[in-house]
């Protein structure tokens, strides 16, 4: 059995923590921060991470109260509800759903392009129907992932680690000693693209499924950026040509129960940094998306996938396309919630990016300098999860 669950357990679950409390008081706020200062966090992380079970290994030992590291500061806290409506209209929001069925019709595509223009340069997300990805493709990923994070601790733990140089590796927190507060989730990465993880080094319980998904998200991929680019006016093939799809990443997420879900949160509010990200959850929810000054929930679509512009791609369209802050709520389900992405990526880290040129006149000039994505993708990855600060470091 791992140290931290054995008869002389690490501090981290021997804390009294704050009772759970939906509406706390100023004083509640108070006692949060005062308890953040009282302990050794760095500790605490360290001996957290070195069980390599993740928060899933906590509720295996049986915690009713989450520990310190992962109670986030009140100004987190405090903005934890979704608005069903924007501040300056009285209708509902409700995220784009558009169905691609005719896509490949000479009297609908044009349509359909136009609603991805609109939904990517206005939400920053939509999801999609009718996309071509087999349900059972679906399915067969969700449950795969789902398996592979409900498998006992020693049989997870080999793959535990904070670096990908085999390709795959298993984590919680992929900022864990960077952010303010721990988020309560588990991931499993694989990659996918230029180079892909070896069979071999994938999890047995989901390597054929993920093969599976990995071709049918490759396929897709291409297909956005093309239906994206007609939107801004280009060939159909500029991001592909430049090797904006060949650089992917695949994370499977799992949010179990969290007994105290108002003091923490699945994944802090952020943006993506790469080109597109493909999303599959399942009926869960908690998904949800910062607009218009609120935040508006992504609800599950039977069958349908999330769509998000990310960082690099709103920098090329020139801020036409807008990649959006996004979060998680903790997950106060009995259920585990869980979601498959897929992150796209230029391939060669050396060019150096920026707006496409095509886009630049002086009646729109640019808006960001050129830089590499090895500068880029190196910032990012020496952050914290924290909102749009990247496209902003490099607005001109």
């Amino acid at each position: 059995m791992l140290s931290l669950f054995n008869s002389n357990p690490l501090s981290l679950l021997q804390t009294k923590f704050p009772s759970k409390n939906p509406n706390p008081t100023p004083k509640h706020k108070f006692y949060i921060v005062k308890m953040a200062a009282d302990f050794d966090r760095a500790t605490e992380l360290k001996q957290f991470d070195e069980t390599k079970a993740g928060v899933k290994g906590l509720l295996d030992a049986g915690i009713n109260q989450i520990p310190r590291i992962f109670i986030h500061p009140p100004e987190t806290l405090s903005d934890l509800k979704p608005t069903s409506k924007s501040p300056s209209s009285s209708t509902p929001v409700v995220i784009p759903t558009i169905d691609l069925a005719g896509l490949h019709s000479p009297d609908n595509r044009s349509s359909i392009v136009g609603h991805i223009r609109n939904a990517a340069s206005t939400f920053g997300f939509f999801q999609i129907i009718n996309h071509g990805v087999p349900q059972k493709v679906l399915d067969d990923i969700l449950d795969s992932i789902r398996a592979f994070h409900e498998l006992p601790a020693e049989a997870k733990s080999s793959y535990y680690r904070r670096d990908v140089e085999t390709g795959v590796s298993y984590l919680s927190n992929i900022d864990l000693f960077k952010a303010k507060a721990a988020s309560w989730r588990d991931t499993l990465q694989i990659g996918l693209g230029p180079v892909a993880a070896a069979p071999e080094n994938i999890p047995a319980i989901c390597r054929e499924a993920m093969a599976e998904w990995a071709k049918e998200t490759e396929r897709l991929g291409y297909l956005l950026e093309e239906v994206l680019c007609e939107g801004l006016g280009l060939r159909s093939e500029r991001l592909k040509e430049a090797t904006y799809g060949e650089g992917r990443m695949m994370v499977g997420h799992y949010y179990p129960y969290c007994p105290q879900p108002d003091l923490t949160v699945g994944i802090k509010s952020h943006t993506d940094p790469g080109v597109l990200t493909v999303l599959l959850q399942d009926h869960i929810g908690g998904l949800q998306i910062r607009h218009d000054g609120g935040w508006v929930d992504v609800k599950p679509v039977a069958g349908a996938l999330v769509i998000n512009i990310g960082d690099l791609l709103q920098i090329v369209s020139n801020d036409v396309y807008k990649s959006v802050e996004h979060r998680v709520l903790a997950n106060g389900k009995a259920e585990a919630r869980v979601s498959v992405a897929v992150f796209y990526n230029p391939r060669i880290r050396d060019n150096l990016y920026g707006p496409f040129p095509e886009l630049i006149s002086q009646v729109t000039p640019a808006v960001y300098q050129q830089f590499t994505y090895a500068d880029y993708i190196t910032r990012f990855f020496n952050k914290e999860l924290d909102g749009k600060s990247l496209p902003n470091h490099y607005r001109i």
